[in-house]
């Protein structure tokens, strides 16, 4: 008996060392040690308690601390993240967002929903977002001035390559009318305080907006979050039509780089130094007096490096500006130095890594015109 018990124990680490069994099969996390005995694939920790809420499709165990009987063990024997793959992911339309281990809880749990409950690619044309180029529906939107969260009508059009969003469902006028090339949107549950949150950013007259919404559907979220790739993946093909898939691909919505409070001082840094919520969307570092503002105080283009952009740790030697938080770092511009402090060394160090990741990568035609922007508007 124990001998036979030995054999199995081999044959589920055998199984689990294969290279196509390195990575969870729905976020890509390496090393997963848990796995799903009725779908035959391997997971982490966080997915495997995302298909624990979806027992009639998915039945999981513990590689480590569960016992596994032989037909398990032969069961995922037979399939594997691989196999998985090539039948849960088959169509995928290359708009739709595959999140990671880095990503928010409805992203992930909608995203495994939509693979094994749901069944969207397994089949072409099967993943469904809108018809007739429209999606039309209720978000509850953050108000710029009061902060209350009221139900405002959402139309994004295909065809006009625009989202609009009206005050009153009657409302014949938008409110505000959106192109769809100058939006970005990335979930925020932390910020918005929903775990269906969702910034909404767009450029107006070359400035940042912000709009804050969330839906309690978390399918119905993630849908127009998704809807809004679609858009733009069309839009730009018809823009850019020598451009590859996969180049378009990257360029439709991302999430920030880095967030998080630092304080600056003004031009000419005889200023005491304020502190500042700050988002760097890759080229555009801005800041906020409040994460949830609605328009940024001010921005700061992050050009490349061989464009005479750098960042460097610690503030200017004899700087007496009044600041409080200890960990001092500059950003080198042609026009002018921009001096931070971070609270912690940590915080320090995350905030110049992602500054150096920007400043590494050459400079596009486009974003030589946006620096072009910057230095006419200061």
């Amino acid at each position: 008996m124990a001998g036979g018990e030995d054999r199995n124990v081999k044959a589920l680490k055998d199984v689990w060392k294969r290279p196509e069994n390195a990575l969870c099969a729905d976020c890509g996390k390496p090393d997963p040690d848990w796995a799903s005995y009725t779908l035959g694939v391997f997971i982490c920790l966080s997915c495997s308690g995302i298909h624990r809420n979806i027992p009639s499709i998915s039945k999981v165990k513990s590689l480590r601390m569960d016992h596994w009987e032989v037909a398990q063990v032969q069961f995922l024997a037979q399939h594997g993240n691989g196999l998985g793959k090539a039948t849960y992911e088959a169509h995928i339309p290359i708009y739709c967002y595959q999140p990671t281990y880095a990503d928010c809880q409805v992203l992930r749990e909608q995203w495994i929903r939509s693979k094994y409950e749901r069944k969207d690619f397994t089949e072409p044309g099967r993943y469904v977002l809108y018809s007739d180029g429209l999606k039309e529906g209720i978000l509850w939107k953050r108000g710029r001035d009061n902060g209350q969260f009221l139900p405002r009508k959402f139309i994004l059009s295909e065809k006009d390559g625009c989202l609009k969003y009206f005050i009153k469902q009657d409302a014949k006028e938008p409110k505000i009318n959106i192109k769809i090339d100058v939006i970005n949107a990335t979930f925020q549950p932390a910020k918005v305080g929903n775990p269906n949150g969702l910034q909404i950013t767009y450029l107006k007259d070359n400035k940042t907006r912000n709009i804050f919404v969330y839906h309690e559907n978390g399918k119905e979220i993630v849908d127009w979050f998704n809807a809004i790739r679609s858009v733009q993946f069309h839009y730009l093909k018809v823009a850019f039509p020598m451009a590859s898939d996969n180049e378009i691909k990257s360029r439709l919505t991302r999430n920030f780089l880095k967030e998080g409070y630092m304080e600056k001082t003004g031009p000419k840094q005889k200023e005491a130094f304020k502190k500042r919520w700050f988002t760097l969307d890759h080229r555009r570092l801005m800041y906020f007096k409040d994460p949830l503002d609605a328009f940024a105080k001010g921005e700061v283009f992050v050009g490349s490096g061989e464009n005479g952009y750098s960042v460097k740790p610690g503030l200017p030697a004899g700087m007496q500006g009044s600041f409080s938080w200890p960990h001092g770092l500059t950003i080198v511009t042609p026009d002018r130095d921009y001096l931070f402090t971070c609270e912690t060394e940590r915080e320090q160090q995350d905030w110049i890594a992602a500054f150096r990741r920007v400043i590494e990568l050459p400079m596009t035609p486009q974003e030589y015109a946006i620096e072009a922007y910057f230095k006419v508007r200061s």
